[in-house]
């Protein structure tokens, strides 16, 4: 088994924008800088648009498998690629595992994302409960943990 330095990531899915924006200025509002933050989306000018609103910078654009041309921007973004920046072929549901997340637990991220969903992910170990319940109380679905991170 390969260790990898990831450390850990909460993560959750919000339906739209309107429920991400609302998501991320609660996470903002408590705290989180937007240096620990990820927004991972479909690829629209309003996803283009949240991204540089809330983390200051446009988003990389990439072609991920199984969720199709998406906007992203933060430190999940290398966690997800690998050393051989392998994101657009493996997908969600092939590199979460370098965050502590389950095979299924990809699928799942996998399918919200390409079905319109905003990922938001959150690199704060030490305040990890925190960031899950601000998750869960804006809507962020499926929100968790990764909760074996570094072992792939």
């Amino acid at each position: 088994m390969l260790q990898v330095e990831t450390g850990l990531f909460t993560i959750g899915v919000f339906q739209n924008i309107a429920w991400a924006q609302k998501g991320l200025d609660a996470l903002k509002a408590a705290g989180f800088v937007p240096e620990s933050l990820t927004i991972l989306a479909k690829d629209t000018p309003e996803t283009s648009a949240l991204v540089e609103r809330t983390l200051g910078a446009a988003g990389e654009r990439i072609d991920i498998a199984g969720v199709g041309p998406v906007v992203l921007r933060g430190p999940l973004v290398n966690a997800l690629q690998g050393p051989v920046r392998d994101l657009a072929t493996t997908g969600l549901a092939g590199s979460m595992r370098r965050v502590g997340y389950q095979p299924h637990d990809g699928r799942i991220f996998e399918a919200l994302t390409e079905r319109g969903g905003v990922l938001v992910a959150i690199h704060s170990a030490p305040r990890a409960a925190d960031a899950l319940t601000i998750l869960l109380s804006y809507g962020g679905g499926n929100a968790a943990i990764g909760a074996w991170s570094g072992r792939v």
